[in-house]
């Protein structure tokens, strides 16, 4: 075999996959018939109407085109910082608040912010598949901690981190509601995952991006780990998923203003700003936008528990996934037989192994990426393909 010419590559990039969420996306076009993209963690739907790109004008927003202030529009960050403070019961003034190029953009920005080379970073399993390669891009080592099947307890959730915790551990990932289970970690859990990282020192990167997809009865909140350990704690949110806005771009973190002073250079050099346009969109939504979440959330909700109780899987807590463990179909071929079935009938799914070493025989499905009949079709296929039911 020759050697590829020229200079080495950054081992660390060649080591990150390159296909995360399906390896058949390329093919969706050759398929002969009907196609259900569940594998990416999309909407269906389209932002209410004064939320969408071509409801700005630039008649009302001059030079929309032109770079803007790279903490982000000073009117939207007031506006979020009364968000928190009115829905989250977060105390963030304006400085405390950075807009970012969506959420995986902050993440990057905090990563880069907190994480030197060699610095391990805990990521409760299974996660979010790019936070991973977030922790990689800056020379960080990902520590992965099986937790979200495993545990049962605010003690067995400490303990579970505890047995990954090394000298280098700088910090700790959580997301809930999460992606991929569909999980809501419990408050008390949180607390004490707030005291582990008061006790030995981490950072807590809070993954909050579904917020507003949280399921419970009785009319539960979301609760963010950020009430219990402030000082430090970074949440991450994004207009992405509440507001079926992922191509605008926009997030945001909050958080202690030392570490978002850091996270805000890093983002400067890496993306500069979020989108004007996307900013601008992000302000209309939050001022207009309860009902159209309303009721997204009470559609999100029912196609979550039917497409569950077809697959036999418990209801999800949150969020917009179903994660499957697939064992029992796995033959020969390994996982990558049970995704080629899947595709043979149109259903693109999403690899376990993206998300955690420990889930390469499981598979992700995001119940909105399609419209809900839909949805339900594919669903009745992968019934067949999987044997469930």
């Amino acid at each position: 075999m020759s050697r590829p010419k020229g200079p080495r590559l950054a081992p660390e990039a060649l080591e990150m996959p390159g296909a995360i969420y399906s390896p058949f996306a390329d093919r969706m076009a050759d398929h002969p018939g009907p196609v259900f993209p569940l594998h990416v963690g999309d909407t269906w739907r389209d932002p209410f109407v004064g939320a969408r790109s071509e409801d700005i004008y630039s008649v009302e927003y001059p030079r929309l085109h032109a770079y803007g202030d790279t903490r982000g529009l000073p009117e939207l960050i007031e506006r979020l910082s009364q968000k928190l403070r009115e829905r989250n019961g977060l105390t963030h003034p304006p400085e405390e608040v950075l807009v970012t190029a969506g959420a995986t953009g902050g993440l990057a920005a905090l990563a880069g912010a907190v994480l030197s080379p060699s610095d391990e970073i805990l990521i409760l399993a299974p996660f979010w598949p790019l936070i991973r390669g977030i922790a990689q891009s800056f020379r960080a080592k990902p520590v992965e901690v099986p937790f979200y099947d495993r545990v049962a307890s605010a003690n067995e959730a400490v303990a579970a981190v505890g047995e990954r915790l090394g000298p280098r551990s700088r910090a700790l990932y959580v997301s809930t509601p999460s992606n991929p289970t569909g999980r809501v970690i419990p408050a008390d859990w949180l607390e004490a995952l707030a005291r582990f990282a008061r006790e030995h020192d981490l950072w807590i990167f809070s993954d909050e991006v579904y917020e507003d997809y949280h399921y419970a009865g009785g009319g539960a909140a979301h609760v963010s780990i950020g009430a219990f350990a402030p000082e430090r704690t970074i949440s991450v949110y994004s207009f992405s998923k509440s507001y079926a806005m992922a191509g605008q771009r926009v997030g945001y973190l909050a958080g202690p203003e030392r570490v978002l002073v850091e996270a805000r250079k890093i983002g400067t050099h890496v993306y500069y700003h979020a989108p004007v346009v996307g900013q601008r969109t992000a302000l209309a939504a939050l001022e207009g936008g309860a009902d159209w979440i309303a009721a997204a959330h009470a559609e999100d909700r029912e196609i979550g528990r039917e497409v569950a109780g077809l697959l036999g899987e418990p209801a999800p807590e949150g969020g917009t996934f179903l994660f499957l463990d697939v064992r029992a179909r796995i033959d020969a071929r390994g996982l990558a037989g049970v995704l080629e079935d899947c595709f043979e009938q149109g259903v693109l799914v999403a690899p376990g192994s993206s998300c955690g070493r420990d889930y390469a025989e499981w598979i992700r499905l995001s119940y909105t990426a399609a419209p809900p009949e839909a949805v339900r079709e594919a669903a009745r296929r992968l019934v067949g393909v999987l044997g469930r039911g």
